[in-house]
């Protein structure tokens, strides 16, 4: 079990310390950036991000879902369960939401930047800062469910 928490404290952790950085150091950079190199990091990072996030997404799902099955009879199952739902509601909403908004961000170039591209990027950045929160929240219930023991 020592190992499944490393292994999954591991991996949500940097997960969101990832996402932290986006939205608190790699967004405000880029705002400051002139149009043409925006744009252009703009899409880098929709292509980079959305190559390795899903996956990343997918595997700390499982491992909260794997811990869950695992600490079943411990005193704190019951955070274990909010975390790994927090994690699977926030893994929808980022389909529903925020996939359809970095799919288009991917696409841009200079000479298809529009005031409604810069406007769906903040879009973006403030549903991604409501994505940052709701994970550190999965975070809070996860660390003290598996300091619960029988």
């Amino acid at each position: 079990m020592l190992y499944l928490d490393i292994i999954t404290i591991v991996c949500i952790g940097l997960l969101i310390g990832a996402e932290f950085a986006v939205s608190v150091f790699v967004n405000p950079i880029l705002e400051r950036f002139d149009t043409a190199a925006r744009v252009k990091a703009i899409s880098l990072f929709a292509k980079r991000l959305g190559t390795a996030m899903p996956f990343w997404y997918v595997l700390s799902f499982l491992l909260l879902v794997t811990e869950v099955v695992l600490r079943r009879h411990d005193d704190g199952v019951s955070l274990l369960i909010i975390a790994a739902a927090i994690w699977l509601v926030v893994i929808i909403a980022t389909l529903i939401f925020l996939v359809p908004i970095n799919n288009r961000m991917m696409q841009l170039d200079a000479g298809s930047l529009t005031d409604k591209s810069f406007r769906e990027h903040r879009r973006w950045d403030l549903l991604h800062r409501a994505r940052v929160l709701t994970l550190a929240t999965s975070m809070i219930c996860f660390l003290p469910a598996i300091l619960c023991r029988r």
